[in-house]
């Protein structure tokens, strides 16, 4: 397949003021983002801060270990994300493809195993509203802190497959040859999103599962 050559829409004077508009665009939507998500982290933190004792005890029925591994496929996700960006600016139309498969594939990896998760906490009557079973000493406040827990991390997933269907989209247009090395702006939008959405994980990780 031969590079199908693009040119900048009408509205820009060039294709580098055409990337410049995308990018600040996507700079701007995500700001966006980091105030939704800002939101519930200070709520997070402000019900912690009264209930300490009852969110480290919420906090050790999570499944450290497997929260652990995916943050580090997450970590991986990024970096393949990274790697495609960087193949797209060099006209490496192959390893562009490729490394964005592979970020879906972790992030494909990252999901199941965060519905492997609910499906346990679900079991272990871990869920506010549906099954929740807990009766230790301080029952509703956990149950506060599995509604954070929830609705937390529910809003990341739904984030995560978003994303993973932004990039399964781009790399169809990759394998079609519609960026190149002087057109790779929505390889590096797409890019700028899977690493919000990672670096939201970062903050999360620490925020539920380690607590103690």
């Amino acid at each position: 397949m031969t590079e199908t050559p693009i040119a900048h829409a009408h509205q820009f004077d060039s294709m580098e003021h055409q990337h410049e508009t995308s990018y600040l665009g996507m700079w701007l939507f995500l700001g966006t983002e980091v105030m939704f998500f800002g939101g519930l982290f200070v709520a997070y933190a402000v019900y912690r801060y009264l209930y300490p004792a009852a969110f480290a005890e919420g906090s050790s029925h999570t499944n450290l270990l497997l929260g652990s591994i995916n943050t580090g496929i997450l970590l991986v996700s990024s970096l393949m994300m990274a790697l495609a960006v960087r193949a797209a600016q060099l006209d490496q139309r192959k390893r562009l493809v490729m490394f964005l498969l592979l970020t879906i594939v972790f992030g494909t990896i990252f999901l199941g195993i965060k519905g492997y998760e609910y499906y346990h906490e679900y079991q272990e009557g871990l869920v506010p509203g549906i099954f929740f079973t807990y009766t230790g000493e301080h029952a509703a406040q956990v149950a506060l802190f599995f509604v954070f827990y929830f609705f937390m991390t529910g809003l990341h997933a739904v984030h995560m497959t978003i994303g993973l269907g932004v990039v399964a989209v781009i790399a169809f247009l990759a394998w079609r040859g519609k960026f190149s090395s002087s057109h790779y702006t929505p390889v590096e939008g797409t890019g700028l999103y899977w690493h919000f959405v990672d670096m939201v994980w970062v903050f999360l990780y620490p925020l539920l599962y380690l607590i103690n």
